[in-house]
């Protein structure tokens, strides 16, 4: 186990020779564009990376970025968030306190909704509900991504519910694996664990 977890770190890290993290915030982020004077979401933000990535991409909009962060993630905070934020740059970037399962914020609020990993970390037998709640407070003509480990297991039929977003009249819904040489190739996906991985894209 501790030989995995040193490997996966090497991996993922930004400062490893693989820096696969990095692939993955900046691969997403290309799909995050917000209009001027915009806000976007970043949900289950972690250290920030995902929404200080979207913030540089988009210095004519803002990102905020929202976790629970807590015990079980000690190394993130708010603090930590901020202090990346400016050792980047970036100051049209945020932090907040939240709940995916249950967001503060009102219907349509956000003109793009984005996460990295996140969902399937979250005990729940209905995970398709919890894109939903990301989705509410996406705007009208708002664009998401959303990548995560969408395997059967954890998220039933992800093409059904591309299906179902497409019939309430979402526009152009695709289910892009990432898994398969666009952040990683297939091996390094099942070692890590990682099987599954896609990228939620669309517009509301």
């Amino acid at each position: 186990m501790t030989i995995w977890c040193v490997a996966a770190y090497r991996q993922f890290s930004y400062r490893g020779k693989r820096k696969l993290s990095k692939d993955i915030v900046e691969g997403i982020a290309e799909y995050v564009t917000l209009p001027e004077g915009g806000v976007g979401l970043d949900v289950g933000c972690g250290s920030g990376a995902l929404t200080i990535a979207c913030a540089k991409k988009n210095p004519r909009g803002k990102m905020m970025g929202l976790d629970r962060w807590g015990k079980e993630y000690a190394s993130f905070s708010k603090a930590l968030c901020e202090r990346n934020a400016r050792a980047e740059g970036v100051k049209n970037a945020s932090f907040a306190q939240g709940d995916a399962l249950k967001l503060d914020f009102a219907d349509e609020t956000f003109d793009a909704v984005t996460s990295n990993y996140v969902y399937h970390n979250i005990p729940s037998k209905d995970r398709q509900s919890i894109l939903m709640e990301t989705l509410r407070v996406l705007k009208k003509g708002g664009s998401f991504a959303i990548h995560d480990v969408f395997s059967e297991t954890r998220y039933g039929d992800m093409q059904s519910f591309v299906r179902k977003l497409r019939d309430m009249g979402y526009e152009k819904v695709e289910l892009i694996p990432t898994a398969k040489g666009m952040f990683m190739v297939k091996s390094e996906s099942v070692w890590m664990g990682l099987s599954g991985s896609a990228l939620l894209v669309g517009r509301k």
